[in-house]
């Protein structure tokens, strides 16, 4: 027997032989990422049940010299969770660890393992009349271990944090199959190093999580969403400013939408509504949120953008009048990405920088881009409130789409020159993955990537864990 046959016969007697699926037809759908750039071959595709089933498989793995791509639900944009062309690899899906282990509304907390979609969290918080904040426009199906591996954000990042700040403990698979249980729900643990930290962000390079003690938080009980008109970037930063002076945590959403972006989804998505006419250059949307009932939000954000309008700060505003308003002003932010996929191919940057350098980056790449590639249609959105700007570029209308794409090395040099010139990052909540891989040795610095190139060393020295990733 072969040492591929005789690791896929073990691999079946420890999660079933239902479960590995080594033929390339079962295993194509795992094998391409959600934009359909990146595509990969597996050895197999192994789909355990629990955290033990994870271990044995990775232990299997390593014991055959194997790597391991975990995967959760595929949302990703940048290829970290798509297997090498070269086929070696194991693909091991966690959508099978989908369990809420443990719910403690006293402590603010609940359990959840890797397998869980976001949205899943987001209801079992709710089940305890409590809220987990992270809210992404694939929260319907991408999971929490993916939301952990990459660092996600979204768009409550300004009043409540990323996922760095929404965890507490993990449990962890490493890269020998060994099991850490680091599923403590403390605010306070001053003993030693903080290794869960490790593995938040680190793309399934150091091991695998299994699960998370994720934190909760009061659930709003009074709301407000305005769509506002500001004349440019400039404009809505004052305006968050005078948003964050009279509200305070309260304000838990400040995005930046440009009027390119929102004409693709008022013409690629069904029942889409102007917030007004004619549309302005950028929009801004704002969420309040307080747990006190009585707070009547709606009124005080109408009387701020009422006093803002009267300085010439903001051009124009409409303020949810009902709860199915505020869902379709929002549906105009988090459909961006859809309208965007379905108008065609795109070149997407995910990148922070200061917010004070926000005006000047969105100007400057502007102009350094159009000089370049006159006809090129930027959209530009994103999360203002943290600095995290989704800065995405369609191709010119006739321009084929392969010709489009083959330039994406030009216009990364453009826009992250600049980026880094302002003091910023090349990914802000996206990872890295493939796509950014070769990126980072440019923008990185050289001691940084000793000490990241250490870690890896020092935790999986045969580079077994989602090879080709990040580093």
């Amino acid at each position: 027997m072969s040492a591929t046959a005789t690791l896929l016969a073990a691999l079946a007697r420890a999660v079933g032989q239902e479960r590995v699926l080594s033929s390339e037809t079962a295993a194509a759908p795992f094998c391409e990422d959600w934009r359909g750039r990146y595509r990969g071959r597996a050895l197999a595709v192994v789909q355990p049940a629990n955290a033990a089933e994870v271990a044995e498989v990775v232990r299997l793995c390593a014991q055959a010299g194997v790597p391991v791509v975990p995967q959760g639900g595929n949302t990703g944009l940048c290829g970290g969770a798509t297997p090498l062309p070269d086929g070696r690899a194991v693909l091991l899906s966690l959508s099978r660890l989908a369990r809420i282990r443990a719910l403690d509304p006293a402590n603010n907390t609940l359990v959840a393992e890797a397998g869980c979609t976001l949205a899943a969290v987001q209801a079992a918080a709710e089940s305890i009349d409590r809220l987990f904040p992270l809210s992404l426009a694939s929260e319907g199906s991408c999971e929490i271990g993916g939301n952990l591996s990459t660092n996600a954000g979204g768009v409550h990042v300004l009043r409540y944090g990323n996922m760095r700040e929404l965890t507490l403990g993990l449990e962890v698979v490493l890269p020998d199959g060994r099991l850490w249980d680091g599923l403590r729900g403390l605010r306070k643990d001053n003993t030693g190093y903080d290794l869960k930290q490790l593995f938040i962000g680190a793309e399934g390079t150091l091991g695998i999580i299994t699960a998370a003690v994720l934190k909760l938080f009061p659930r709003p009980r009074s709301q407000a969403v305005g769509w506002v008109a500001v004349a440019d970037p400039a404009a809505a930063l004052a305006l968050l400013d005078r948003l964050r002076d009279v509200f305070g945590e309260r304000l838990s959403a400040f995005e930046l939408v440009g009027r390119s972006a929102l004409e693709l989804v008022l013409r690629h998505i069904p029942g889409s509504r102007a917030p007004f006419d004619p549309l302005a250059a950028w929009s801004v949307l704002i969420e309040l949120g307080d747990p006190q009932p009585a707070m009547d939000l709606d009124a005080a954000l109408t009387a701020t953008l009422a006093d803002a309008a009267g300085q010439g700060l903001i051009a124009d505003a409409v303020v949810a009048a009902s709860l199915a308003q505020r869902k379709a002003l929002w549906q105009l932010r988090e459909n961006i990405s859809e309208a965007q996929k379905i108008e065609g191919v795109s070149i997407k940057h995910d990148i922070a920088v200061p917010l004070s350098r926000i005006p000047e980056f969105l100007a400057r790449a502007h102009d350094a881009l159009h000089a370049a590639w006159p006809g090129v249609r930027i959209v530009a959105f994103g999360h203002l409130g943290d600095g995290n700007l989704h800065y995405n570029l369609s191709r010119p209308a006739g321009e084929d789409n392969a010709a489009f794409i083959a330039r994406s090395a030009e216009v990364n040099r453009i826009v992250h020159d600049l980026v880094d010139a302002l003091g910023g990052s090349i990914s802000a909540e996206h990872g890295i993955g493939q796509l950014k891989r070769d990126e980072l040795l440019r923008y990185k610095p050289a001691v940084e990537l000793d000490l990241m190139r250490a870690v890896k060393q020092a935790i999986d020295p045969r580079n077994l864990m989602n090879p080709g990733k990040l580093l």
